[in-house]
């Protein structure tokens, strides 16, 4: 395959750092940069000034690690919120996901992955050991585990699970109105929110 030539370092430097995104391959990373070049001066240093703040100044909530502007996001600092309701899932995408569907007003917990032994992520890696301690803090009468209805996923509801089992907590699990295998952040907010809607007990590694 033939390496493009560029007509300018810079505009090759750009294309680079563009294309390291993922899901960018070096045409869209091209089609990019040159969109940025015909920009005004003042929209392109609004752009890159907002990813240096995301990058400097973006705080992890102490309570949910959800991403937040202050140490406490906005959800956990909603008093209107059921603290006794926490929902664990994947990664932040999941939060704004499930929040699109208008049928939860619990907690979150991020736990900022899943189980996966071939990619190397183990329970040490996650967010698993500040939930036990929220739980075993007391105040949290139902957990839900809305991960991904993977393997990896349910592994990991399955290890949650056994963690969680020491404690006076109800465990329960989506739904299978999500098909089995689908990530969840790309499940249709119908499907999703009648999911959290109609949870089931998870017992011993398997839905009730």
């Amino acid at each position: 395959m033939a390496i493009t030539e560029y007509p300018s370092r810079l505009l090759e430097n750009a294309v680079n750092e563009f294309a390291s995104l993922p899901g960018i391959g070096r045409k869209s990373a091209l089609r990019l940069v040159m969109h940025l070049l015909r920009r005004n001066d003042a929209d392109v240093e609004r752009f890159g000034e907002s990813i240096i703040r995301l990058k400097k100044e973006v705080h992890y909530c102490r309570v949910c690690n959800n991403i937040s502007d202050t140490e406490t996001c906005s959800i956990c600092s909603d008093t209107n919120r059921n603290n006794a309701l926490v929902c664990v899932v994947e990664n932040i995408r999941d939060v704004l996901a499930i929040e699109n569907t208008g049928q939860f007003r619990g907690l979150y917990h991020v736990l900022g992955g899943i189980i996966s032994p071939m990619d190397g992520i183990g329970p040490a890696d996650l967010r698993i050991a500040d939930l036990e301690k929220r739980v075993a803090a007391g105040g949290i009468s139902e957990v839900i585990l809305a991960l991904s209805t993977t393997m990896e996923g349910d592994t990991t509801n399955f290890y949650l699970y056994r963690k969680l089992s020491p404690y006076n907590v109800s465990v329960s699990t989506l739904s299978r109105g999500v098909a089995i295998g689908d990530e969840l952040e790309y499940t249709d907010e119908i499907t999703l929110g009648r999911s959290i809607v109609n949870r089931t007990p998870f017992e011993g590694g398997r839905q009730q």
